[in-house]
């Protein structure tokens, strides 16, 4: 495939991280801090839009798998879904004044209408543009330098949604953010279709039915034990990106600018090793090079606690950046190996299913994310009607950007240490798949 291709395919992420981040980031700070809606009833409504994952994401991959059409199986989902997902991405950030008046009524029910239709479009598209990678990109060489295209797109989405969102929405009000990441999440994901393309052979194989699909991928240990380092793994972002906001404003006394430049210290740590990383990936196998990206970001919170200030904080979120830069690299080329081996095991490519039922693990970050967040803010003493926040709050916002997450990130690299897919076995299966791809017969296992 030509190197213009892959990129114009790569800026689909700046279409999948832009809304993403923000949601993540700024959701719970906006309806709580900005609207002052209740946390605890703004949490109840988050806990329920990740129930409505539980259908919505591994049914639509499911459908995307099952889809015969002389489009593909993928591409007809991104051409239909880019519009109304930038369009329910806008109403998100938009509720009507009168709405917005009833914090404690309307308001949390009108979050939640809006977040399930955003999430909705948001999987029909995201889902199967992630879906053609796997597919699009066999050999680790060439997913490790393509996933480095994609996350260098994530950044520029991270720098526009976590660090310039606030500030944005300082200029142009959240309603006029809203409307203008809107706009460019449509356009990003609009322009990747030229660069994508499907294999037809892919789409000739009589799919697994429902019930044998689920079961089939439940039972697979490999994903089983890659789900659970995601899930984790991701969990602990997402846990510091939406108290990020929180810990800045309070914590530190910053302004919306200081949040964004501690932010792009993140980010621009992270462009400079992505490079770095898929040196690493190539020379030791994508299972270490997880396992050393993860100690480095548990290892580098504790300058988060030590930030007193502007500059310090910047940069123990540079240092920060180094393991997330491999974490963001390696999760779609971890999930890639994953699904060879399923083709090995079933003779089809099940990418909708597997990305589906990943998309709604994931989801169940939602329910823990909003309910640490909620725990730790009421538990702590916080009040979004005090300037000055009380001491308890202020360590409060400091656990959330440190313990919570090194804790979690410790776990996570038990479940890395169980996942199965690297050294001679792994190098069985891409041989397998090789010889899948050129026709030749295949081993029957790959273990």
């Amino acid at each position: 495939m030509s190197p213009w291709r892959k990129v114009v395919y790569s800026l689909g992420s700046l279409g999948a991280a832009l809304p993403g981040q923000v949601v993540t980031t700024y959701i719970l700070f906006f309806y709580v801090d900005v609207l002052r809606a209740p946390a605890a009833r703004i949490g109840q409504m988050m806990a329920i839009w990740s129930l409505w994952n539980a259908i919505n994401d591994p049914l639509l991959g499911f459908i995307s798998d099952r889809t015969r059409s002389r489009w593909g199986r993928r591409i007809p989902y991104i051409a239909a879904g880019w519009l109304p997902l930038a369009v329910a991405f806008y109403l998100l950030w938009a509720p009507p004044p009168g709405v917005r008046e009833s914090t404690a009524g309307a308001l949390p029910w009108y979050f939640l209408i809006t977040i399930c239709a955003y999430d909705f479009f948001f999987t029909m598209t995201v889902l199967n543009w992630t879906a053609l990678f796997p597919e699009m990109f066999p050999q680790l060489r060439e997913r490790a330098s393509v996933s480095a295209m994609r996350q260098a797109w994530t950044l520029v989405g991270l720098a526009l949604g976590m660090a310039l969102g606030s500030t944005v929405a300082d200029a142009l009000g959240w309603d006029g953010m809203g409307l203008l990441f809107g706009v460019i999440t449509g356009l990003a994901l609009l322009a990747s279709l030229a660069g994508a393309r499907e294999d037809p052979r892919f789409g000739q194989a009589q799919a697994l039915s429902l019930l044998p699909a689920l079961r089939h991928t439940l039972a697979n240990f490999s994903f089983v034990t890659f789900a659970l380092v995601s899930f984790s793994v991701q969990l602990a972002l997402a846990v510091i990106q939406a108290a990020i906001p929180f810990y800045t404003k309070y914590a530190l006394g910053l302004s919306p600018l200081g949040n964004t430049l501690v932010l792009a210290s993140t980010f621009g740590v992270m462009a400079v090793t992505l490079p770095l990383w898929v040196r690493r990936t190539n020379a030791v196998g994508p299972r270490r090079a997880m396992l050393e990206g993860v100690v480095l970001f548990l290892v580098s919170l504790t300058g988060f606690w030590l930030a007193r200030d502007l500059v310090s904080a910047m940069v123990a979120a540079g240092v920060v950046g180094l393991g997330v830069s491999a974490v963001l690299l390696l999760l779609d080329v971890l999930i890639s190996d994953v699904i060879d081996e399923d083709h090995l095991q079933t003779g089809q490519r099940r990418e909708g299913m597997y990305f589906g039922m990943h998309a709604l693990i994931l989801r169940l970050n939602g329910i823990a994310q909003a309910a640490i967040l909620a725990f730790v803010l009421t538990r702590s003493g916080y009040s979004p009607d005090l300037a000055v926040q009380p001491e308890s709050a202020l360590i409060g916002l400091r656990l959330l950007v440190t313990a919570v997450p090194a804790a979690i990130l410790a776990i996570t690299l038990v479940w890395l240490w169980l996942y199965p897919l690297h050294g001679t076995r792994l190098s069985r299966i891409r041989e397998g798949v090789r010889q899948l791809r050129v026709g030749a017969s295949a081993p029957q296992s790959a273990s």
